[in-house]
């Protein structure tokens, strides 16, 4: 395990569900990971307390506040120099019957937006020169099947899904060669916010999946960690998770 051995790792939304699954896949392969989080502090420290190895850091960003964005960059670059990948994972939305369009309002559009595609974004713009560094560097961008399917938690966040597979594509071609640029698009994840689901909904998932289940945080955390070290010669693609979620 250590096919990331001195690579330096970024990971938005990092104390999340998603994303400190990936952030404990990429330390237990030897990178050095930055775990970002909103407001959950001690989360984050915990999670990275307990990796192995050391380098690690836990670092308040707002993905939604490119200041804030450009300030951890610039932490970044003054303790480790470079950055090999950036995971922006960090994102919210809120459940809302897709036929309610008045439930679905102007505030929380633009919420949802503001911080599930233009962060991402700000947090490409602000690591560029960073990822750029050394051998070249990767971005994932962690989508949705919802982004494709059009089936989610509201309009809005099935919008905002394909917009940020619509700029993986459109940063693949504007930043190559030295940077990759790649969507990994879960469908259902089995976490908190699925806890939240009616058990039926997620039964019906189950049995609309090929596959049988649904996925785990470990499979989105492969899925990432494959990009990184395997599938070198792709970018611009929207890799799926979702066990064959769309032909059921």
């Amino acid at each position: 395990m250590n096919e990331m051995n001195g690579r330096v790792v970024v990971i938005t939304g990092g104390s999340g569900g998603i994303g400190s699954a990936i952030c404990r896949l990429f330390a237990e392969s030897g990178a050095q990971v930055i775990v970002t989080y909103r407001s959950d502090e001690a989360a984050a420290q915990s999670l990275v307390s307990g990796f192995p190895g050391d380098g690690h850091l836990a670092a308040h960003v707002q993905v939604d506040d490119s200041e804030s964005v450009q300030r951890l960059a610039q932490i970044v670059a003054e303790r480790y120099s470079t950055v090999d990948v950036l995971v922006n994972c960090a994102g919210l939305t809120r459940p809302v019957p897709h036929d309610d369009l008045d439930a679905l309002d102007d505030d929380l559009i633009d919420t949802i937006f503001r911080v599930n595609w233009r962060g991402a974004f700000a947090c490409v713009r602000a690591f560029k020169d960073l990822l750029s560094n050394g051998d070249g560097g990767l971005v994932v961008n962690i989508s949705s099947v919802a982004g494709v399917t059009g089936m989610g938690s509201n309009v809005a966040y099935c919008a905002s899904k394909a917009a940020l597979d619509s700029m993986t594509r459109s940063l693949a071609r504007a930043l190559a060669p030295r940077i990759r640029v790649v969507s990994v698009s879960p469908g259902f994840v089995e976490g908190e916010y699925s806890s939240r689901m009616n058990p039926a909904i997620l039964d019906e998932q189950r049995r609309k999946t090929p596959l049988g289940r649904i996925a785990q945080a470990h499979d989105v955390a492969d899925a990432v960690l494959a990009v990184a070290t395997s599938l070198r010669f792709s970018t611009g693609c929207i890799i799926p998770v979702d066990g064959g979620r769309p032909l059921g």
